[in-house]
């Protein structure tokens, strides 16, 4: 398998984790976090009808039709993943994203990935699962240490 194409998206998103990290540890600390997860949802929103129009010409009622309840799906997925970043960076710092990271390893690849969507892993997927739980253990070793 080409890992290049899976490489350059993944790349994408990291950017773009690291600039959401770094805007949400950034800002200032409000009484209510929904007000900057809001902001950021609308500037989030407009880019990307901006960037659909590029593309092609959008067909919104044919999306809603077709993939309504995936769409609301995705939608509460983004209002869980915003509210779960600025709370963790806010309040924790962007270096705890390891765990962000190697939660979603364990929920999305083995969780909907092989449970529920059925795709292939094989014994170096399960071996890369396992380091990355002992990531975690490691992380949490290092926090305790930090703190002593």
């Amino acid at each position: 398998m080409n890992m290049l194409g899976p490489l350059a998206f993944a790349l994408i998103a990291a950017i773009g984790n690291a600039m959401f990290a770094t805007g949400q540890k950034k800002a200032l600390l409000l009484d209510n976090p929904f007000t900057f997860i809001a902001l950021s949802v609308l500037i989030c929103a407009f880019l990307t009808v901006s960037f659909a129009a590029l593309i092609g010409q959008p067909n919104y009622s044919d999306a809603i039709k077709q993939n309504g309840q995936w769409a609301v799906l995705s939608g509460v997925g983004l209002f869980c993943t915003y509210l779960g970043f600025s709370l963790l960076y806010s309040r924790y710092g962007a270096s705890n994203y390891i765990l962000y990271a190697v939660l979603s390893i364990i929920t999305t690849s083995v969780i909907v990935g092989v449970l529920v969507l059925k795709e292939t892993f094989n014994l170096y997927h399960w071996l890369a699962l396992a380091t990355s739980i002992i990531t975690i253990v490691l992380f949490t070793v290092g926090n305790g240490m930090a703190k002593a």
